[in-house]
């Protein structure tokens, strides 16, 4: 069994030396209550926070990270009844016996959050300067931090609301208030989950500025290496509520030596994954009883018959030369294999490759856009009527049996031309043919909000089937749901009852119980862990393979794009800027856009340098090519050329209509 830890004082500490932690958790346990059932959800996590680090905490959904930074804010649900044992310090306060007024005290002062969406925590009816300027202390003071962590023009975005503003740009300011008191400790709780590689960069780079600029130490919580890999001084791996490795960031990408931070990485996506099979995946979540045995026992390849003897607790283990001040970290690792995971090459296991797609039709098109343009009326920030130019003359095709990626950032258009293409949004003008109603389904981001909430997965399922006699729906629904890896259990269950993984399997099967001519995704692995997200694109890329279906996949990460599309289309501003074969779109970028989006993918080992700016308004683009003010290589006739998209002049390309690889920039080949 665990060995206990030892004993921790019950009395309030005295306020930490500016030389100790900013924070310390000491064999600290959490336990909430949901629906009258208690569960534990920490079991003894032991860490400390130093001045000026950077921690970044990484794990799967329900591995216990947001309790964690939960419990360092004194911010557990009270609704949760929530039990905490061990020793639990902030800013030199023992939060577990501080009361309301001083935990108030210390969140005001000392501790600061940013949490993953704004939109939760942003007051929807005030201009976010005033909320800035509420924590700040003055409008003056609330301007010059909105200038420093990057908004432009910050006196004129200090009256705009925040539905007005990007996410990015309502992810500065919620950086901006966090920062405001000067805090000692800043928690940064999945802050760039669901936004764009460019913007995700920018917010990196903004929280490392902060902490080199007010001497701040950060907790960054994701669940995705590569991210925290950017900005992080250590990594704290967690699962199922314990710490089961945590070293350098260096140590841990490069010395993985616990079989979850194996698996962690070998799912991650990269530029160059093998498209010629499929991504490799942790084995799906199996239930083992907190205390009887290592939790990761069942989805490990490393498990021998000691592994269910009992839990296994960090300890040292050889270092490597890590070099310099990094060395004096320390690498502990929580398993009883650590020898042998030492010792077995790092990699992810070689699957057998997956049998050809189908061909590519080259004959009538399946859907086959002209010109297409599409303007929303909405309001400006001063309340006035304004025309949004949400598609700008877009013009394309998808062939029979094709996958075409839609790449951009939020704004670009791609969710617009996802719906105009499905027969969802008839207010276009241009031309546009395509097969309509039962031929075309649709898969969003968020599948939660997409399935009725109180029927069951059989319902959901037979009402797409309901033509057919009783037992054909029933074996149909049963075919689909072993399709997409779901066991039968799951037919009674409602959607409030599945992970988001499953929810977005039954989504699939929804789509796809009656084959469509079209399968059209919109962001369907963006807020996924990362290997629920390769689970869901082996998926897409099955279905297609074993049904003939085209796809559409609207996404904002060029590494899922070019495992999921033949082509990939990318769209900036209500233009496709760059068209072509994923190999060549993603290995030889024409357009600097797409240059940029390729640079902005998070890679461990890799610094990601921010593309600077904000994207242009829809409501006021710019003249000319819409990407000049940000581009690096613009010339003079940029501001006021606007160059339709033609074959990219590249020797050695085909030139199929299949293959065409086109690019609207008057400098085709400057990105090079």
């Amino acid at each position: 069994m665990e060995t206990a830890a030892p004993p921790r004082p019950e009395t309030p500490t005295a306020p930490a030396s500016e030389d100790g932690p900013v924070a310390r958790l000491g064999g600290l346990r959490v336990s909430l209550e949901r629906n009258g059932v208690r569960t534990q959800v920490l079991h003894g996590i032991d860490l400390e926070i130093g001045r000026g680090e950077i921690v970044g905490v990484v794990g799967e959904s329900g591995s216990g990270k947001s309790v964690m930074s939960q419990a360092l804010l004194g911010l557990l649900p009270a609704t949760s009844r929530p039990v905490v044992e061990g020793d639990l310090q902030a800013a030199g306060l023992d939060l577990r016996t501080a009361s309301d007024a001083e935990l108030r005290e210390v969140r005001r002062t000392h501790l600061g959050v940013v949490f993953q969406d704004p939109m939760t925590s942003l007051n929807p009816t005030m201009h976010v300067g005033r909320q800035v300027a509420e924590k700040a202390g003055s409008a003056e003071e609330a301007v010059r931090l909105m200038r420093a962590v990057g908004i432009p023009q910050p006196e004129r975005r200090y009256r705009s609301f925040p539905h007005e503003l990007s996410g990015g740009l309502r992810q500065r300011v919620m950086i901006a208030m966090a920062v405001a008191g000067g805090p000692k400790l800043l928690v940064a709780d999945e802050p760039t989950t669901a936004l764009d590689v460019t913007v995700q960069a920018q917010v990196l780079d903004l929280l490392g500025s902060m902490r080199d600029e007010l001497g701040c130490s950060i907790v960054l919580i994701t669940h995705d290496l590569g991210v925290a890999a950017q900005v992080a001084d250590r990594i704290v791996v967690m699962y199922r509520g314990r710490v089961v490795e945590t070293g350098s960031t260096r140590q841990v990408l490069e010395q993985p030596r616990h079989p979850y931070t194996r698996g962690l990485l070998a799912s991650r996506l990269s530029l160059d994954s093998d498209r010629t099979r499929p991504l490799w995946t942790l084995p799906v979540h199996a239930t083992v009883p907190a205390d009887e045995g290592c939790p990761f026992t069942a989805r490990c390849a490393f498990r021998q018959d000691g592994c269910s003897a009992g839990v296994p607790v960090l300890a040292h283990v050889p270092a490597e030369d890590d070099g310099g001040a990094a060395a004096a970290v320390g690498h502990e690792v929580a398993c009883f294999e650590t020898a042998r995971v030492a010792a077995t090459a790092a990699g992810r296991e070689e699957l057998d490759p997956l049998p050809p797609l189908p061909e590519v039709g080259t004959g009538a098109p399946l859907v086959a856009a002209a010109d297409v343009a599409c303007t929303f009326q909405v309001r400006d920030e001063r309340g006035r009527r304004a025309d949004l130019a949400a598609l700008r003359g877009v013009t394309f095709d998808l062939q029979p049996g094709e996958s075409v990626a839609i790449v951009g950032e939020s704004g670009s258009g791609k969710s617009t031309l996802l719906r105009v293409a499905g027969g969802l949004e008839k207010r276009f003008t241009g031309s546009l043919r395509g097969p309509s109603g039962t031929d075309v389904q649709m898969v969003f981001q968020d599948a939660g909000s997409s399935l009725t909430p109180w029927m069951t997965v059989r319902e959901l399922l037979h009402e797409r089937v309901r033509d057919a006699a009783r037992p054909e729906r029933e074996e149909r629904v049963r075919a689909i749901l072993d399709r997409v890896g779901l066991p039968d259990a799951v037919l009674d269950a409602r959607p409030g009852e599945l992970s988001g993984g499953q929810r977005q399997r039954v989504a699939l099967a929804r789509a796809t119980v009656v084959p469509p001519k079209i399968l059209l995704c919109d962001e369907p692995t963006s807020a996924l862990d990362v290997s629920v997200a390769a689970n869901v694109l082996n998926l897409v890329n099955e279905l297609r393979r074993d049904l003939g279906i085209a796809v559409m996949f609207v996404t904002h990460d060029l590494a899922v794009a070019r495992i999921v599309g033949d082509r990939i289309a990318v769209m900036y501003l209500g233009r496709i800027v760059e068209l072509g074969r994923a190999e060549d779109v993603i290995a030889d970028p024409q357009h600097p856009y797409t240059r940029t989006l390729v640079d902005a993918v998070p890679q461990p080992g890799r610094t990601v340098v921010p593309l600077a700016g904000e994207p242009a308004s829809a409501l006021d683009p710019p003249s000319g090519c819409a990407f000049h003010p940000r581009c690096p290589v613009a010339l003079a006739e940029c501001a006021s050329t606007v160059t339709g998209i033609q074959l990219a002049a590249v020797d050695g390309r085909p030139t199929s209509d299949v293959a065409r690889h086109e690019v609207a920039c008057v400098r085709t080949g400057a990105a090079r």
